[in-house]
């Protein structure tokens, strides 16, 4: 017998990439159970699906940096509940410092589908009951027939696990000009934000303040005290944007919305923001 269950959760996560250096992603995750039937006539209780199955995935992987642990580019280090790692890609050196349960090391010379999927199905079958053989997960990216970008980004004013400084989406974006659906401008912004790592300004540091790092020259630096910890980061300048609020879906449907203002006044825009799969905000400027 199978028991399924689509659109379980979505995962937003980001990952580090040799060639793209650090990207949001956001995957839509659809389950199969196959066993026999317990006691009560079930493979598993619906309810206990989502308990066991969405809570695990929900503490392995989503909202936190993945990292490829068996590739070259990468080195790695603990210190108490602190991680550093540092991580060479084609786009520069991306270095991080941040309490261990902001990152996820998958045994792996890559992040993609099939190596997180491999990990989390090694990581929660052994949590299931005896009746059920085999899990298989499907990870998969929102079909969409518009534009989408990957981001990253950090809020440290969070409560929940938004504070990680490295986390992100995969998101899709809907600019409205007059009134009218603007294929130009839904290109330019996908573009401008396409693998990006999305920085507050107030966030940024010099150098000599990081305290667990050392950056390179053309480096931005971000670092700042949230509820879970320290947090620390260097990024390649030409893989960030910093902008002049928190990276809130909010502030940032607002922050495209104003751009669009100040280029041309004489139209009204509205800015369909998402973060990750079926939610985000609307700013109108």
């Amino acid at each position: 017998m199978i028991l399924f269950v689509r659109d379980l959760t979505v995962i937003d996560f980001s990952y580090l990439c040799a060639k793209r250096g650090m990207l949001g992603e956001s995957y839509i995750v659809d389950v199969e159970l196959l066993g026999g039937l317990d006691q009560t006539s079930m493979v598993l209780d619906f309810s206990k699906v989502k308990k066991v199955i969405k809570q695990a995935i929900d503490q392995l992987v989503d909202h936190k940096l993945a990292i490829p642990a068996l590739s070259a580019a990468l080195t790695s280090d603990t210190s108490g509940d602190l991680q550093r790692l540092s991580f060479q890609s084609a786009r520069g050196h991306i270095k991080m410092a941040a309490p261990q349960q902001a990152i996820v090391a998958i045994a792996a010379e890559q992040i993609n589908e099939h190596s997180v999927t491999e990990f989390l199905q090694q990581q929660i079958t052994p949590l299931l009951p005896d009746n059920v053989q085999q899990l298989v997960l499907t990870l998969r990216p929102e079909t969409s027939n518009g534009f989408y970008y990957h981001y990253s980004h950090g809020l440290k004013k969070h409560d929940g696990n938004c504070q990680r400084i490295a986390h992100g989406h995969r998101s899709t974006i809907q600019i409205y000009s007059d009134g009218m659906l603007s294929p130009r401008l839904n290109k330019y912004w996908c573009e401008r934000w396409q693998d990006i790592y999305l920085g507050t300004a107030e966030d940024l540091c010099t150098p000599a303040d990081l305290q667990h790092l050392s950056a390179n020259d053309g480096d931005y630096c971000f670092r700042y005290q949230a509820a879970q910890g320290w947090f620390e980061l260097t990024m390649p300048a030409a893989h960030c944007e910093i902008v002049d609020c928190d990276t809130t879906v909010e502030c940032l449907a607002d922050y495209i919305a104003i751009q669009l203002k100040q280029t041309d006044s004489t139209k009204q825009y509205k800015v369909v923001a998402y973060e990750g799969v079926g939610k985000g905000a609307i700013a109108v400027s």
